[in-house]
């Protein structure tokens, strides 16, 4: 990436974050929103048309903001939730012809938390939530924290969303075109 294109990311992230109107959620999750390797999540597509970047940062407030409102450390959730997908390949590509349990769903929490503890400082609960946060798939992996078990349900939420977005434009313009043919 050069130097045009990491300062367009910076412009394109920096109005995303903005958009976000907290600031201690800007606060906590800042430093990570500017490091280059988080900023490369948004060279892959994780769910449907959504990159991974988008993904993490909407599982990041959305499990924030959870937080917050039961007064839990919403700062691990706010940077975990940003590093929970940080494993920094195509697992569309990479994983298409391996056995069920060395899938992408199965394996990805282990590279996104290496990944994680090599760029960054985590704590135990940040640690937890990045590395358990594909639980029940990953049956032994259960989430020890209540902060895991929020980015756990809010990552199923988000990705469900995102996969079935796409789905659910194209049916609401077919439902248009029907509608303006037949009535």
């Amino acid at each position: 990436m050069n130097k045009i294109q990491k300062m367009k990311i910076k412009e394109i992230l920096s109005e995303t974050i903005s958009q976000i109107n907290d600031a201690r959620y800007q606060y906590y999750v800042s430093d990570l929103i500017e490091n280059d390797v988080v900023l490369s999540m948004k060279n892959y597509i994780q769910h449907g048309t959504t990159t991974t970047f988008d993904h993490c940062l909407s599982v990041s407030y959305y499990s924030y903001k959870i937080a917050k409102k039961f007064n839990l450390d919403a700062r691990s959730v706010a940077r975990a939730g940003l590093l929970h997908d940080l494993f920094l390949y195509d697992w569309h590509k990479v994983m298409e012809k391996k056995p069920l349990f060395q899938k992408h769903g199965f394996t990805h929490p282990k590279a996104a938390l290496d990944n994680a503890v090599k760029y960054f400082n985590l704590n135990d609960i940040e640690k937890d939530i990045i590395e358990k946060h594909m639980w029940p798939l990953t049956l032994r992996k259960v989430p020890k924290y209540r902060e895991s078990i929020i980015v756990t349900m809010v990552d199923k939420y988000c990705s469900t969303r995102e996969t079935f977005a796409p789905l659910v434009e194209k049916i609401r313009k077919l439902n248009f075109i029907i509608r303006k043919q037949y009535l």
